[in-house]
Formats: structure tokens, sequence, C-alpha cells
């Protein structure tokens, strides 16, 4: 079995199962962090990309000490639009994560700030600068008829650039770069 360039397995269809479900987002690049006066909540994540896979390892800590620690595969339908292909989760205990965590893998971190309607991300390392908000949508017309709030300044959905897959291989130069092409400074 091969994949293709977008992480999806060619000559097979993609549909959900009994384990994997449709997922569905819209990414929005904003020009800052939202006032945290706005925030509902917030969690720091660390998410792993095991080299060679298309697998994530997450770990979210939240504020009150809590963790939640999850395996993600992500299968991609390479097609424009809010439906993003198929996601499977698995929750971990920790002696699962540390032992998964021991596999090669590109990191990346970011604070996640819940603002409803959207998931803002604000990152940090070499993507220093990038604010990235995500809505995600249970339905194909949620997803088509969403409006973004004025604080998007541009819609990325469909740039797989914005992806955390690719963003766990970019260099800081490269994502201030892609900010400029969409009429960003990053001031961070």
């Amino acid at each position: 079995m091969t994949t293709d360039k977008t992480g999806g397995v060619q000559g097979r269809a993609v549909r959900p199962g009994k384990y994997a479900r449709v997922e569905r987002e819209r990414r929005f690049l904003l020009a800052e962090p939202p006032a945290l006066s706005s925030v509902t909540v917030s969690r720091v994540i660390t998410d792993r990309y095991l080299v060679g896979t298309r697998l994530r390892l997450r770990r979210a800590e939240l504020p009150d000490g809590e963790r939640e620690l999850k395996l993600t595969q992500k299968v991609p339908i390479p097609r424009p639009g809010g439906v993003q292909g198929l996601i499977t989760n698995t929750y971990l205990s920790p002696a699962e994560y540390d032992l998964l965590a021991s596999l090669p893998a590109s990191t990346l971190s970011k604070t996640r700030f819940s603002v409803p309607p959207l998931g803002v991300d604000v990152f940090d390392g070499p993507l220093r600068g990038l604010v990235l908000g995500e809505a995600e949508f249970a339905t194909d017309e949620e997803a088509q008829s969403f409006v973004p709030p004025p604080e998007c300044v541009a819609e990325v959905t469909d740039d797989i650039r914005f992806t955390g897959g690719r963003l766990v291989e970019t260099s800081r130069q490269d994502v201030l770069g892609w900010l400029t092409e969409y009429g960003l400074r990053s001031t961070r």
C-alpha cells in the first residue's frame, strides 16, 4: 500500500467507519492572539508527529493540572473545503504515552485558547508569531455556511502549509514568509 503526497492512501476510498470519524474544520490566520477576557479555556499542547507515520502523539496540559494524552491518526482527503479527512483518537494512560513518546518524532508546541466559535492556536518556538484559528463542524452544511469572526484575517483551510504535519517541519523564515504572503507581519 502506498500513500499519496497528501498522506492519503492511494486506491482506497476514505469513509468513516467504526473507529474513524470525518473531520470537518476550517482554518484561519489571525493577526494576534485573542484578548484573555474572551478566552473560556486554555491549554498548553505539545504535539509529537511520529516519524514515517500519519500519527500524532498529543499532550495537553490544562490550567487545573489535568492532562490529556492521546494518539491521533489523520488520513487526509485531497479535496478542497472543510472536509479534511478521517480522524481517529485513542486516549492513553501516562505509561502508554511515555512508551510512545520514546519513538522518533518531530515536535511543535502551542497554547490553544477556546474563543467560541474558534479554537485559537498561538505557536511557540520557530513558529512564534503564527496565530491560527480553527472551527470544527458536525456537517458539511455547517462548514460551508460558517461566517468567520472579524478577527480572522485570511482563510487557509486549503493551504496545506498550515496543517500540523507540515508546520512541524517548517522553519521560522518560512512561516514569516507565509505570513507576509497573507499580508501579516509577526511582531513576536
